[in-house]
């Protein structure tokens, strides 16, 4: 099939996912816009590949959404909380937790996949028309709250790791933002996919920063089968803390609305489906990787009983950690933290211009520029511009900040969890694609898990003594 013919079919397939009206006087089909001439390109690329037989050649063309969605959650205050974690309490309990965690985040991002795959279109989109306004503005409401709070702390993070290479915060926190806006104004979301995938390789930064830390591996081994460290006493709430930022560290609502609106953005089909769950699993194995690595790079802190509560953001992790890591160790510490919030600056930035530009009716897509769609670059812009400006504001406790995100995060996912579930089990919407049973069973255990430790950190904070 020539080039040609490719492009003709691709855009023939994102047409057929457009309702008609027939009969007399029904409107002529309008010709394919300038989104779907370039979307359709890059089908017909993918396309080439699946008829040679080219499997990697084929994966490499459709892998992204799932990859970006968990490495940009191995963000600034992400990596803050599993730095505190290994700090705090070594790798008894965390480390097999943060394995879990991704196993539940990879569950959550599936069904986004899936749902944007089946429905062709972004989550907000899907919920504005499943459950109207009134919700739709809720679900708005709360994704944007969360992803302000959160872009502040991965300029934090930026910042931070600036500062142990003795960068000023102004400078580096205009550089974030310049590398994020540049990237959202190439006006092509394969471009935009590939600075993002190209950033954040430098995640992995955390792997060899956690050899610096010569922990014993068999003592990493050991920890999935006992599952220590867990305290009791006054120590739960700060315990518990901990556990919800990691959670609100792995399984976040930007995730949702990000990846079904890049799914979506890159006009993955039916058939791709495979690959899109293979890019999501590899996505949650990396992360996963990354996140113990930073647990074991600082659980020297926690060995040589180092208080946590002297340190306040990743400049100070890594220049405590310096005399157990070297210098090399702490250097790769800082610049993964930099890596970190300049990934998670362009994709949560991104998802709530998605989110916005579907709801208001001006469109959402990487693929058009800004004299196109106004509404989604200028969201993306001033969510970012907002955050670098809060963050420069002198004497903020930045480490309790990023905690505190992390535990607002988990605490602002159920609803994001509930929509998701109900979108996903709708024939109207997946059609085919819907829930199983054995998928409803594993996100409906997630969705409790993540109720009951949020409902049991809310009772703990404000009733200390509740449970004895």
């Amino acid at each position: 099939m020539s080039p040609i013919a490719l492009i003709k079919e691709s855009i023939a397939s994102a047409s057929s996912r457009v309702p008609r009206v027939g009969g007399v006087g029904a409107m002529p089909p309008r010709a394919p816009s300038r989104e779907a001439i370039v979307r359709a390109a890059d089908r017909a690329t993918a396309s080439r590949a699946r008829l040679a037989n080219h499997r990697l050649a084929l994966f490499f063309l459709l892998a992204g959404p799932g990859v970006l969605a968990m490495i940009g959650e191995n963000d600034g205050p992400s990596m803050l909380a599993y730095a505190t974690t290994g700090a705090t309490y070594g790798i008894g309990f965390f480390v097999p937790f943060t394995a879990l965690t991704f196993a539940m985040a990879f569950v959550v991002q599936e069904m986004s996949a899936r749902l944007g795959i089946a429905s062709g279109r972004g989550h907000a989109k899907l919920i504005f028309d499943r459950f109207g306004r009134g919700w739709g503005t809720f679900a708005i409401a709360d994704l944007v709250l969360s992803n302000v709070l959160t872009l502040v702390t991965e300029f934090i993070a930026i910042c931070a790791g600036a500062q142990y290479f003795g960068i000023p915060a102004v400078l580096a926190a205009a550089f974030a933002l310049v590398v994020a806006l540049t990237a959202l104004a190439a006006g092509r979301y394969r471009t935009w996919e590939r600075i993002a995938i190209g950033l954040a390789v430098g995640n992995l930064a955390f792997v060899p920063a956690a050899f610096f830390a010569h922990v014993d591996p068999h003592a990493i081994g050991a920890a999935f089968g006992r599952w220590n460290a867990v305290p009791s006493g006054d120590g739960r709430l700060a315990f518990l803390t901990l556990v919800m930022a990691t959670i609100g560290a792995t399984v976040t609502p930007w995730m949702v609305f990000f990846q079904q609106s890049t799914v979506v953005d890159k006009g993955l089909t039916r058939a791709d489906l495979p690959q899109a769950r293979l890019d999501t699993g590899l996505g949650a194995i990396l992360a996963a990787v990354v996140a113990i690595a930073a647990i074991v790079a600082a659980s020297p802190l926690f060995a040589h009983h180092i208080a946590v509560s002297t340190l306040q953001n990743g400049a100070d992790f890594a220049t405590a950690l310096r005399p157990y890591l070297g210098n090399g160790g702490s250097s790769l510490l800082a610049l993964g933290m930099i890596e970190a919030g300049l990934v998670a600056i362009m994709t949560i930035s991104t998802s709530s211009a998605y989110a916005i530009g579907e709801s208001s009716g001006d469109g959402a897509s990487l693929n058009l520029p800004f004299s196109l769609h106004r509404v989604f670059h200028v969201s993306a812009a001033i969510s970012a511009a907002i955050a670098a400006v809060i963050v420069l504001v002198p004497g903020a406790p930045l480490l309790a900040i990023t905690i505190a995100v992390n535990v607002t995060a988990t605490l602002l996912m159920p609803p994001a969890l509930v929509f998701l579930l109900l979108l996903v089990n709708d024939r109207t919407v997946a059609g085919d694609l819907v829930n199983s049973w054995y998928a409803n069973v594993a996100a409906i255990t997630v969705t409790i898990a993540i109720c009951a430790i949020g409902a049991i950190y809310t009772l703990l904070l404000i009733f200390p003594h509740l449970f004895g």
